[in-house]
């Protein structure tokens, strides 16, 4: 590539490091210009129309407007750059790879990772300059925008290997710091999000929280049985049983179609069928 055609790539990512560190990555590199740098949404919109960049090493999670968020809102009607999606959260994968993105970068990443993606698109620039998301891929990123639906399927990691996992196959869900685990049958899964953030895209018809540290699939309980202090043990239809906490009791009533108080006495007596 001769000196006169570098890509231009603008850094969009809220935390310094993380920008800080791409730059790194890219130093030496002299087929690649960095044009900018932006630490949210809205200024990385303004970048890229100003800077109008070949490529954009994007952010996935940032607050007030996301990296879906921004390409959302670029405007229509003139090239747009591809697109490396940068994350620590293996979810958005999905819909990075529904959007068309370029590549996918699961932090934290490699320098050969990062040069297999370079590589990518210096590949995909050159072959087709100012073809960047099309035009199929920007009305699917603004129907995500203004209906987000919840997740149907999850990515997951184990060793070298990747797949999707039915958000309908997990039984339950149980937090590990920054980090849940997946119990789907006799296997359980290990994946990079707070339990928190995963009840906000998932289903809630479909799950439910029990506990500070637990989410249920709903189809899978089969009782409810009174516990100590006005709790519950709720028991899947494979047998396991999990504490169900007061904090978290009182979403019940909508989803057994009759009030809490006509499942708590006597003590031991179980409520079946509460998927029916």
């Amino acid at each position: 590539m001769s000196q006169a055609r570098r890509i231009r790539a603008l850094i969009v990512d809220d935390e310094t490091l993380g920008r800080k560190r791409i730059r790194t990555m890219l130093r030496g590199d002299t087929e690649i210009e960095v044009v900018g740098e932006c630490a949210d949404g809205q200024s990385a919109v303004a970048a890229v129309e100003e800077q109008a960049p070949d490529l954009i090493f994007l952010d996935v999670q940032m607050p007030g407007m996301d990296g879906f968020a921004v390409l959302a809102a670029l405007p229509a009607g003139r090239p747009l750059p591809q697109v490396i999606f940068v994350t620590a959260y293996d979810q958005y994968a999905v819909r990075a790879f529904e959007v068309r993105a370029l590549d996918y970068l699961l932090k934290p990443f490699d320098q050969k990772r990062f040069e297999s993606a370079i590589t990518r698109a210096k590949q995909q620039i050159l072959a087709a300059p100012g073809d960047g998301l099309n035009q199929q891929a920007l009305s699917l990123l603004e129907e995500l925008k203004t209906k987000p639906g919840p997740l149907s399927r999850l990515v997951i990691k184990t060793g070298e290997r990747m797949f999707f996992l039915k958000t309908e196959d997990i039984d339950w869900i149980q937090a590990e710091d920054n980090y849940v685990r997946l119990h789907t049958g006799k296997q359980s899964y290990l994946l990079r999000e707070t339990l928190s953030n995963l009840e906000g895209q998932l289903d809630p018809k479909r799950f439910l929280r029990i506990h500070r540290s637990t989410m249920v699939n709903i189809d899978r309980i089969q009782e409810l049985q009174p516990w100590f202090n006005r709790e519950f043990r709720v028991v899947l239809t494979d047998g396991t049983q999990l504490a169900m906490s007061r904090r978290y009791r009182e979403r019940l009533p909508e989803r057994l179609g009759s009030p809490i108080e006509s499942v708590r006495r006597p003590r031991f007596k179980s409520y079946r069928g509460i998927s029916e």
